[in-house]
């Protein structure tokens, strides 16, 4: 599968970063919302982007490993969440509407029929196969939910999303995304399984082992993405990468939410290295790994607040930082408009 990444804008970059200098402040004194401000400009090829409304694409989807008792919640809590979600009482409906999301609940997966107007029915298959059985899903299993990813970001950018935010729901994906990072990453299984949903210190040490049976019988390669969607994948995984594909084509920024999220950008990445280059990441999950995946992408995290839920919520709580930035460069006036004085010292200097 194939996909047409642009290059970042680096000349409006140029642009941004001169005109960030002839604000009314210190060179620098803005921190990290002056490399933001410049990252965006590069990224949407626009010296003053837009970054509002932000849309929040939740994909949700069941996992077959499940059953091998490596989540504190039992499977059935993926179908009563997305109920939640459609009655608008999840964190991340809650953190949406503070920030004027467009929000889009999608079943790729659930094990269970989902029958709601407010729920868009993308059903691949009823969850994947536990895959310290049998392969997760087939290869076409796994490129029909990268396709519907990629679909419902063309959709909610063109409802006028101008960020990018894929949340997930689904009882065992921590799993299923420690066993991709460790494919990807070739580090020890126990530096990158975190407890997930809460599980006690027994259950953390079967999970590592449960991931280690899946990788033995295995054995993906972490250079074909497919191959690793299929053998140890998720359909939420698979569909958040493809909706990441989607939004780098048209230059619309990827902001990151935690663990989940973040190993969906580095199977992405394996597709279109590119896609790598509009990302922004939100927050820095408590979940062990994230770390990992974070230094794999090149990422360093807006915020850190020791969130771990998921859903999207810890990169709709940063988005507002994004907002900051763009603003910043559109209303503040410049040494010039105020009739300031520039400094006389390390003028034009970081």
């Amino acid at each position: 599968m194939l996909f047409s990444i642009p290059k970042l804008n680096k000349e409006i970059g140029k642009e941004a970063r001169a005109y960030v200098d002839q604000l009314t402040k210190p060179v620098g004194s803005l921190g990290r919302l002056e490399k933001l401000a410049i990252e965006l400009a590069e990224m949407t090829g626009n010296k003053f982007p837009d970054v509002s409304p932000p849309g929040v694409l939740v994909f949700a989807a069941d996992h077959g490993v499940a059953k091998e008792g490596v989540s504190a919640f039992p499977q059935e809590v993926t179908a009563q969440m997305v109920g939640n979600f459609v009655q608008g009482g999840a964190a991340i409906n809650v953190f949406s509407r503070q920030i004027g999301a467009i929000f889009t609940i999608v079943d790729v997966g659930v094990a269970a029929a989902i029958e709601h107007e407010a729920v868009i029915s993308k059903k691949v298959r009823y969850g994947t196969n536990n895959f310290c059985e049998k392969e997760a899903m087939s290869s076409a299993e796994a490129e029909q939910a990268l396709l519907v990813g990629y679909e419902q970001a063309q959709e909610i950018i063109g409802k006028g999303a101008r960020t990018l935010i894929v949340g997930e729901m689904g009882i065992g994906n921590t799993t299923t995304a420690s066993a991709i990072l460790a494919a990807v990453s070739g580090k020890p299984i126990e530096q990158l399984v975190g407890r997930g949903t809460g599980i006690s210190e027994e259950k953390l040490a079967h999970k590592a082992s449960v991931i280690r049976r899946a990788l033995s019988l295995h054995q993906p390669d972490p250079s074909k993405p497919i191959e690793l969607l299929s053998k140890i994948g998720g359909l939420e995984i698979a569909a958040m990468a493809g909706a990441m594909l989607a939004a780098a084509e048209r230059r619309v920024p990827v902001l990151l939410d935690g663990f989940i999220c973040t190993v969906a950008a580095l199977v992405a990445k394996l597709f279109a290295p590119a896609v790598a280059d509009y990302m922004i990441a939100g927050h820095r999950s408590c979940e062990m790994g994230h770390q990992v995946a974070l230094e794999l992408l090149g990422k360093e995290p807006l915020i850190d607040l020791n969130m771990r839920l998921g859903e999207g919520s810890g990169a709709v709580v940063a988005f507002p930082l994004l907002t900051f930035a763009t603003a910043m460069v559109k209303e503040m006036a410049t040494f010039a408009s105020a009739h300031i004085s520039h400094s006389v010292e390390g003028e034009g200097k970081q």
